[in-house]
């Protein structure tokens, strides 16, 4: 909702929580509709040692090797405006950015 602020909590790989130097979720004051842009704003606004690390610097795309969930939903392919579920807005669930794993 505009004009609003909602506290949203975000769980970020071991490696990113290192650099940002935190433990555990991370909640975060996002102002407005919350969405998956608005979070990644305002998460690399509170740490900016991690602009350009969840997603391009120039582009905004997320890294290849990074996966966002919410709700037991994966939203990595979603456009970064859409809003994301009332649970993660509330703070009820957070939303997770994981690592990816590939192989063979």
């Amino acid at each position: 909702m505009p004009g609003s602020v909602h506290n949203v909590r975000v769980e970020i790989p071991y490696h990113l929580r290192n650099l940002a130097r935190v433990d555990g979720v991370i909640t975060l004051d996002v102002a407005g509709t919350v969405t998956l842009g608005s979070v990644l704003d305002a998460l690399e606004a509170r740490y900016p040692m991690l602009c350009g690390t969840i997603r391009d610097h120039d582009t905004l795309k997320r890294r290849p090797f990074l996966r966002f969930f919410a709700c037991e939903e994966d939203l990595s392919h979603q456009s970064p405006d859409v809003p994301l579920p009332a649970a993660v807005a509330s703070g009820k669930e957070p939303l997770l950015i994981i690592g990816a794993i590939a192989g063979g």
